[in-house]
């Protein structure tokens, strides 16, 4: 009977919400930390916005803490002056001028503890207003933004020259800098828009994002597309003198991903095996059970990252020492709001039970995450079709396996056997492995891999089924997009039905648990 580590004492709950009324006054609190000197909200118009357009008011809560909330309303934006003022606009904060069958959400403050920026808190608060916008069909998102640096520049410029300098990214502006990476392009500069905001000198940046998804409302509605975008990172191992050196690695490409503004990135199975290229250990048993010594410093490191970079993370896999002294070849799942799953790989190899006397899982996990559901399956696992089938059962759309091989044959099990279970499933599969040499380290001197996501083999997918892939053999990320709304509407209407055209009657699949 094995005994399961406590993952709850690393997890980080980060979550966005609507706000909720006993929230206010730690919101007040938080705008004068946020913004000393500047008029606060009072407690009555906090109290407006809920009573008026709850659904546009959100939070961000960090372990039962508010560390952000923004604020915001419907409107028609033709109907207001060009030159108008956050009071105009806001009905002077209390937006009773809020109108449902408005155009345009228009944001009126966005907020973030300043002990807790460089966590794309902000970029977070962003996207909830925006799928708020594609949720209500709106055409877009107005905001009139600060550009809080302006007075450290007022005697050498103007603030429209201030303000084209940023847009040329040759000043810094956290403000303005934080929009354009938003997505929101500049319509015009006001004067006197926040007549209490001495760092902009009374400036604001009018911007708007387009939601590109809007419908005129007279027209039928319907999902154009789902994309979902996956950073695949194809490691080199390599020798490294300390875990730091590890975890600086793992930070590069997960900064890369982030970059990319992908949904999750990959990493391949048995990452960690690398921590033993400077342990002077030469028995593998014993080396792994020391790379176990490392297990909480990983769990923290990834959770951290997803995290600060906004990203799922695959984690690859970890050997993981469990409280019946056993050791287990596991996946974990980081979400990017702090919570951790984990897989446990099902099928050992012969390798892993003669070198390191690795013990097997026993259930097929599915999990939710913000871009729908998906499973892990580690290396050999994938090999065995039925897994794949139980878990595209259970919901799963995407099959994530992490690998590690150390020659073509083997290589090439994993990968015609994942590119399969694309097909007969009607998902996407991926594959991320290692490649490189650790010399000194028994069991793991040798690596080859080339890394991939497939789709399934039909008119609407990528020609081949094959999304995107790496080199063979050398260390690189790839980047691809896989759009779920395509899934769903070949699974109904494809050349070929695989999911629907099964025969119940003369086969079935059990899963015993």
């Amino acid at each position: 009977m094995m005994t399961k580590l406590d993952l709850s004492k690393f997890e980080k709950k980060l979550i966005i919400r609507n706000t909720e009324y006993q929230d206010i006054d730690k919101i007040m609190k938080l705008q004068a930390e946020c913004f000393p000197g500047m008029d606060p909200w009072k407690k009555d118009q906090l109290n407006s916005h809920l009573d008026i357009f709850p659904e546009g008011q959100f939070v961000a809560e960090y372990d039962g803490e508010i560390i952000g909330s923004c604020s915001s309303l419907i409107i028609n934006f033709d109907e207001y002056d060009a030159r108008h003022t956050w009071d105009e606009v806001t009905d002077g904060g209390y937006i009773t001028n809020h109108n449902p069958d408005g155009y345009n959400l228009y944001g009126i403050e966005v907020m973030v503890d300043p002990a807790f920026r460089r966590m794309k808190i902000g970029h977070r608060l962003y996207e909830a207003r925006k799928e708020l916008v594609r949720q209500l069909n709106l055409q877009s998102i107005i905001i009139g933004g600060r550009i809080p640096n302006y007075y450290k520049y007022e005697d050498q410029m103007t603030a429209r020259e201030y303000v084209q300098e940023v847009l040329h990214h040759k000043i810094y502006d956290p403000v303005l800098s934080f929009q354009l990476i938003n997505g929101f392009t500049l319509m015009r500069i006001n004067t006197n828009y926040l007549p209490d905001d001495a760092q902009s000198k009374s400036y604001a940046t009018i911007m708007e994002w387009n939601n590109v998804e809007y419908m005129p409302k007279s027209k039928r509605f319907f999902t154009s597309s789902y994309p979902v975008r996956i950073c695949v990172v194809q490691y080199m191992m390599r020798q490294i003198y300390s875990f730091e050196d590890f975890a600086n690695q793992v930070e590069y490409y997960t900064d890369v991903a982030s970059n990319a503004e992908s949904d999750f990135v990959v990493f391949p199975e048995l990452l960690t095996s690398q921590l033993m290229s400077f342990m002077d250990e030469r028995v593998p048993s014993t080396a792994i059970r020391r790379v176990t010594e490392y297990t909480e410093q990983y769990i923290e490191l990834f959770t951290n990252l997803a995290i600060r970079y906004n990203i799922n993370i695959i984690g690859g896999s970890h050997f993981v020492k469990e409280d019946d002294d056993e050791i287990y070849n596991i996946a974990y799942l980081f979400r990017r709001d702090g919570t951790i799953e984990k897989q446990y790989k099902l099928h050992i190899t012969p390798n892993e039970r003669k070198w390191w006397g690795i013990r097997r899982g026993d259930a097929i996990r599915v999990f939710d995450t913000d871009c729908g559901k998906i499973a892990i399956q580690i290396c050999y696992d994938i090999e065995f079709p039925e897994l794949a089938r139980i878990a595209t059962d259970m919901g799963a759309k995407i099959i994530f396996t992490p690998f590690c091989t150390e020659d073509r044959q083997g290589y090439l099990r994993v990968r015609y056997c994942a590119q399969a279970r694309a097909v007969e499933n009607q998902i996407y599969t991926v594959i991320a492995g290692t490649v490189g040499n650790l010399p000194q380290t028994e069991n793991m001197d040798i690596q080859y891999a080339q890394s991939a996501i497939f789709a399934p083999s039909d008119f609407e997918f990528a020609r081949d089924g094959i999304v995107g892939e790496t080199n063979a053999n050398i260390e690189m990320v790839m980047i691809g997009d896989v759009d779920l709304e395509i899934l769903r509407r070949q699974r109904q209407g494809g050349t070929v039905r695989q999911l629907k055209d099964r025969r119940f009657d003369v086969y079935r699949i059990e899963y015993k648990k």
